[in-house]
């Protein structure tokens, strides 16, 4: 998508359909003005995808939220908290399958 002009990375996010996750990177190329989403369909086994941070640098917290907000690993990253510093639950926060007030234990 670099190559075709796509120059700037608006946003990368997810979206949890139970069965599947679904993540979404929206790119915009400046000279031209033409949005583009691609997405990547993850089963829920296999959540892990390549990083994008050597050929957009601004994937950097993109990537750190999904990482803990919806569990997904990034492969080639080893990036610290960035949301969640003092999280030790189960499931992540934003997958259907997290239930809220069982998982979260606050670190003393």
């Amino acid at each position: 998508m670099k190559a075709r002009g796509f120059n700037y990375l608006v946003k990368i996010t997810a979206v949890d359909y139970t069965s599947y996750v679904e993540l979404v990177y929206i790119l915009y190329n400046l000279s031209t003005k033409a949005q583009e989403i691609v997405k990547v369909k993850l089963q829920p086994n296999g959540m892990e995808v390549e990083t994008v941070m050597p050929i957009f640098s601004a994937a950097d917290w993109y990537e750190r939220e999904l990482s803990e907000m919806f569990g997904i690993r990034i492969k080639g990253r080893n990036a610290r908290r960035l949301l969640l510093e003092e999280w030790d639950g189960v499931d992540a926060p934003l997958m259907k399958s997290f239930v809220w007030g069982t998982d979260y234990k606050r670190q003393s």
